[in-house]
């Protein structure tokens, strides 16, 4: 049985926010974040600092926006996107440091943290390499079993998240082709970043209705997932957010954040 069926049409939007750092501004969180259900919350390893991570946490319990750590390779100079060797040890510490960084100032909100999403290089490192993604499981692990896993579905963090005990969340992107694998195409290759609104929007809906995606060879993948991304550092996130919005309002979706979204899609 299709694990939608238990929640009608319902998707939480998401989006990586909160990567400004000190006088640099990355994305535009003020615009964005109030046409989201959830966001991950960079924690100073590859962008932000403690007054962006206090100033978007804010904001986020002033909309009502479900709360997720967005923990990253310690690499501010590559924003995250350079993969750096680590021990298994290494990655469960890192992840630990930055979930409680970002934590303490949802204690300082009065607001809950929700869910863990890692970042770039360590997301897509964790898709593949069994040994950081029990790393990272194990952190999230030791600190808190209620906190939802945010990633591709299929992959090793997946996996390793589900043997740990964790709740998943499936991840889909809006604005990034995929493989025939499922998996996402390298930004490196060009046009994988898509930069009309309209078909990434498409894109999307088609993940929610159809639970398919289109991969870079025309072939249609499976693709279940609760949430989709929209990367705030893309240069027109808020379009494709609100193109998004236009959809799944004229399709009958409902949104939701991910605690309320992945306890009734969690497999019994």
């Amino acid at each position: 049985m299709n694990r939608r069926s238990t929640v009608e049409r319902a998707i939480d939007l998401s989006a990586d926010c909160g990567e400004s750092f000190g006088s640099y501004k990355t994305g535009n969180d003020d615009a964005l974040l109030p046409l989201l259900t959830s966001a991950h919350i960079a924690c100073g390893f590859h962008a932000s600092d403690p007054m962006v991570m206090d100033r978007t946490v804010r904001m986020c319990k002033e909309l009502g926006l479900g709360i997720g750590a967005h923990p990253g390779f310690r690499d501010l100079v590559g924003f995250g996107r350079r993969v750096i060797e680590m021990t298994r040890e290494e990655v469960e510490h890192d992840v630990v440091y930055q979930i409680g960084a970002l934590n303490a100032f949802c204690k300082r909100h009065g607001v809950t943290l929700g869910h863990v999403k890692p970042h770039g290089a360590l997301y897509n490192t964790a898709a593949v390499n069994a040994e950081v993604a029990a790393g990272i499981a194990q952190g999230i692990a030791s600190l808190e079993m209620d906190l939802i896993v945010v990633c591709q579905p299929g992959t090793a963090m997946d996996k390793r998240a589900r043997e740990h005990g964790l709740r998943v969340a499936r991840e889909g992107f809006m604005d990034r082709k995929y493989n025939p694998d499922g998996t996402l195409a390298s930004r490196r290759i060009p046009g994988t970043v898509y930069d009309d609104p309209k078909v990434a929007a498409e894109q999307a809906m088609r993940m929610v209705t159809e639970s398919k995606v289109r991969a870079m060879d025309g072939t249609d993948v499976p693709l279940e997932v609760e949430t989709v991304c929209v990367h705030s550092d893309t240069p027109r996130s808020v379009e494709f957010a609100r193109e998004l919005r236009k959809l799944l309002d004229a399709g009958g979706v409902r949104y939701r954040k991910l605690t309320e979204l992945v306890p009734a899609v969690r497999p019994r």
